[in-house]
């Protein structure tokens, strides 16, 4: 097949494939696969191989199979591979008619074992776990001899099938392949093919007890699906002889290649299953799709867009060595596409009262408002302006230092596409808390020009209270206070470092009437505040949006300070 045009930059992974297909290896075909564990959600670091692999079957012209690593199913779940199959989908990517399960091919994997027993390249095993590490020796001492290794291979095929009969409890014996115990590489020595697990699987019932082990799986996997390049991160490159090993050992259908690449990490983020189910079995967060989880669930609930994460995974590039990414580049790039794509809506959200006394009682005016300024097809809309309205409370100061341009007592300042206000009295409650302001308006400045051209340095947005809805906002933070928050030299726990801030609710906040307009998942920008997203936890009586990523990078600025 012909190489598409590619607007992507070139990378060591399409130059491997770019001269595969100058040698005509694979008969000019690209074919790829991505193989998530159906034991948690996938995370914004599978995003990463998701838009490697299904980008590449699209730029080549190839295919991708979706290929689902079910041999484990002491964690695994129906749960997962549907939640992984609908995040694929969403980030935009298509499988073909049909995702693949290794379960689809155990009685082919345990024929390969019995190819390799036939051939003496595989034999039974009863040492305990301990007893296994133990002879397995270390990266400066080599490995001794199980004293099962020398077993006949009628016994071997005896015990084997007896293992696939359930004879055995789990863990009391082990298939294991015999290829060297003095191997310099510790995945050469001997490894586990096959174990006993009495427990239910989710796909293929209680049909079998033992289940192969990831390595023999991976590549023989591939090899049946006529994988051309599989594409693994790079803890997986010490694995690779292995890989190379079984394939050479038995007849295949093709011949894969691994080629490995660096995973993403992020800042500020914990990417590993076990502590991302933590967090969520402890109650840390509310789930897998919390918006402060790097999961693709969580990110999307947060309102991220899957063209931002695919512009993210572009940005980063693929690289040969592992390196940490600042967080703050996936935020940017949800800025971006953000920025060109939501409608402005004027919010408040921590509401002061504003009275303008000499503005009529019963008058309500309808102010058309710009809906993006970067989109010019997003049009207009009309905003209801009258005499009693809510501003943000950090817009007022009684007594304000020279460069605090809002308003304060005699300041004037002008109303979004409205008018010029002046503040005339403050009102206070029995505390000494400003509880209203009092003010005046210029009538001549309706939408927010003058006709003296006098200059006002600031501007507000503003909500009618006569009109207000009532709607709660959910500022979601970074999780964790700490860069590296796996860093722990003193013996603590990455949970020492979550955010107390990662989310603040505030429940009463006010918007303008068009919020009622958007629907779950709907994003938008609440003018001066932030990009926020409709929560699916909306109701008819009251809505609740939860903040995708300030207007700025905040967090530069703590670091400035």
């Amino acid at each position: 097949m012909s190489k598409t045009e590619s607007k992507l930059p070139s990378n060591f992974v399409r130059d491997i494939i770019d001269e595969d297909l100058k040698n005509n290896k694979n008969e000019g075909r690209v074919h790829t696969r991505f193989p998530p564990e159906p034991n948690g959600y996938l995370h914004i670091g599978h995003a990463k191989s998701i838009c490697l692999n299904f980008g590449l079957a699209i730029d080549y012209n190839g295919k991708c199979n979706l290929r689902f690593d079910d041999t484990n199913p002491v964690k695994e779940d129906t749960e997962y591979v549907e939640a992984i199959q609908r995040d694929i989908k969403w980030l935009g990517f298509d499988w073909g008619e049909k995702p693949f399960f290794a379960s689809d091919y155990f009685e082919k994997l345990y024929n390969y074992a019995i190819d390799l027993i036939n051939a003496g390249k595989a034999y039974v095993c009863d040492l305990t776990p301990e007893e296994m590490r133990e002879y397995r020796g270390t990266l400066t001492e080599p490995g001794k001899a199980s004293p099962y290794r020398d077993r006949s291979v009628e016994e071997n095929l005896d015990l084997f099938e007896r293992m696939k009969a359930g004879e055995f409890k789990d863990g009391e014996r082990v298939l294991r392949a015999k290829i060297d115990m003095t191997s310099p590489n510790m995945n050469m020595r001997d490894p586990i093919i096959y174990r006993i697990r009495h427990i239910h699987h989710h796909r293929t019932g209680d049909k079998w007890c033992i289940y192969p082990m990831y390595d023999f799986t991976h590549g023989l996997s591939d090899a049946l699906e006529h994988i051309t390049h599989s594409l693994c991160s790079l803890e997986f490159e010490n694995h690779r002889p292995l890989y190379d090993w079984f394939l050479e050992q038995v007849e295949v259908p093709a011949n894969p290649q691994q080629i490995e690449f660096a995973r993403l990490a992020l800042d500020h983020t914990v990417m590993s299953k076990r502590k991302l189910l933590q967090l969520v079995t402890e109650g840390h967060v509310t789930g897998w799709d919390d918006p402060r989880m790097p999961t693709l669930s969580g990110l999307r609930r947060r309102g991220y867009t899957p063209e931002s994460i695919r512009n993210f995974c572009d940005r980063i590039g693929l690289a040969r060595r592992n390196s940490v990414v600042n967080i703050a580049q996936l935020e940017h790039a949800i800025r971006e596409h953000l920025n060109k794509i939501t409608h402005r809506v004027m919010a408040v959200l921590d509401p002061i009262k504003v009275v303008i006394e000499n503005y009529p009682e019963d008058q309500v005016e309808e102010l058309e408002f710009i809906n993006n300024p970067e989109d010019d097809e997003a049009g207009t809309r009309m905003v209801p302006f009258s005499r009693e309205l809510y501003i943000e409370r950090a817009d007022f100061m009684e007594d304000p230092p020279k460069k605090f341009f809002r308003l304060g007592p005699g300041r004037e300042v002008r109303l979004r596409y409205a008018y010029y206000i002046t503040c005339t009295d403050v009102i206070k409650d029995d505390d000494g808390n400003v509880v209203e302001l009092r003010c005046t308006y210029d009538p001549e400045t309706k939408g927010g020009s003058s006709p003296d051209n006098r200059k006002v340095r600031g501007t507000l947005h503003w909500v009618s209270a006569q009109h207000a809805e009532v709607i709660e906002a959910r500022l979601y933070d970074r999780l964790f206070t700490k860069a590296n928050p796996d860093d722990n030299k003193d013996g603590g726990s990455f949970l020492d470092h979550l955010n107390p801030d990662s989310l603040v609710r505030l429940e009463t906040c006010y918007a303008e009437p068009y919020v009622k307009t958007f629907k779950p998942g709907d994003r938008v920008q609440f003018e001066r505040k932030a990009y926020f997203c409709v929560d699916p936890d909306s109701t008819d009586e009251k809505m609740v949006f939860n903040r995708t990523v300030t207007l700025r990078d905040t967090w530069a600025k703590k670091k400035k300070k």
